[in-house]
């Protein structure tokens, strides 16, 4: 007879196995069918199944009950070993314990989020996660690419065209301001659209805000007189404070600097188009446990929240973020 064990075999499916495994202890078609919740018709068509596929009858009909083979008995070992390694690995659940955990995680983001949304994050890992080191990505037209491939875990931030595979959740919605030295000679309480039009500003080249002030400048036909770009917003509150340049950007950012430095917040006279600021993520990590954490987090600290009162705490609210794809 030619010599077949499981390993040679072609690969079983776990009902085989798991026929295999109940009439070997039990003996009876019947109680093998009233264990495995099957009729009696369906494990006789298994049965056919597994000695064709392992080439044996391995049970015989007697008084006693159905008799193993010895190629039966000689496989039952094995059989029932690929049976627990199947239970194991149905029952296995990727933990992740924040309090234990050593691994670095890579948000995109844009450098207002450095400011506005990385320190609370950074505050609570700090408290919960001792061992997590954050490492923040410029967030880009390569963003959704680094997110699909586990460059990157998570992004923050606005991103108007994302690729399919990718979720989204809405963190919290962001309209326009504008920023002017506490003691501007000719800005107080309000600026108008002729002070708007009037004065000099200062403009920040990079990220959603840059686009889409200059999306509503283009369609209101409006020329701003610009003293100075920055590339980003690293000088900007020095430059405020201490000149009369105007600053146009998102509502967010600009009353964290006008609460940090003493800047005037005024609400901006432009339609400028708003939107949300978001976190995303591929659908490749959607269920890995450490992303989980790491996108409750953030949705716990930054879902609706006035982001200014998060710098000085970092705690999240205790609720879980609902997760909506594209």
């Amino acid at each position: 007879m030619k010599h077949l064990d499981l390993s040679e075999a072609n690969l079983l499916e776990p009902r085989l196995l798991r026929l295999f495994d109940a009439l070997f202890t039990t003996g009876s078609v019947t109680k093998a069918a009233e264990k495995l919740g099957q009729s009696q018709p369906t494990i006789s068509i298994w049965l056919a199944r597994l000695r064709k596929e392992l080439d044996d009858p391995l049970f015989i009909r007697s008084a006693e009950g159905m008799l193993p083979t010895p190629r039966a008995e000689a496989l039952i070992g094995t059989a029932r070993q690929a049976l627990e390694m199947l239970r194991r690995l149905a029952e296995l659940r990727t933990e992740f314990d924040p309090a234990t955990a050593k691994r670095r995680f890579v948000i995109c983001m844009t450098d207002a989020s450095h400011i506005t949304l990385l320190p609370a994050i950074l505050a609570h890992v700090r408290r919960a996660a001792p061992g997590i080191r954050i490492e923040a990505a410029q967030i880009g037209s390569d963003t959704p690419r680094m997110l699909q491939s586990g460059e990157a875990d998570l992004a923050l931030g606005y991103i108007s065209d994302l690729d399919a595979g990718h979720f989204q959740q809405a963190l919290f919605p962001q309209d326009w301001v504008c920023l002017a030295n506490a003691g501007h000679a000719r800005i107080r309480d309000r600026i108008s659209m002729k002070d708007f039009r009037r004065e000099a500003h200062v403009l920040i080249r990079s990220g959603t805000g840059h686009q889409l002030l200059a999306d509503a400048l283009k369609q209101q036909q409006m020329i701003l007189d610009v003293a100075l770009e920055l590339p980003g917003f690293l000088g900007l509150p020095a430059i405020v404070g201490t000149t009369d340049l105007i600053a146009t950007l998102p509502r967010h950012i600009g009353e964290t600097l006008a609460h940090y430095y003493g800047l005037r917040v005024l609400d901006c006279p432009l339609a400028i188009a708003g939107f949300t600021v978001k976190q995303y993520w591929h659908a490749r990590f959607h269920h890995d446990a450490a992303s989980q954490w790491l996108r409750d987090l953030c949705g716990e600290l930054f879902q609706q929240q006035d982001v200014r009162g998060l710098h000085r705490s970092g705690r999240p609210r205790k609720r879980r973020p609902r997760e909506v794809q594209p």
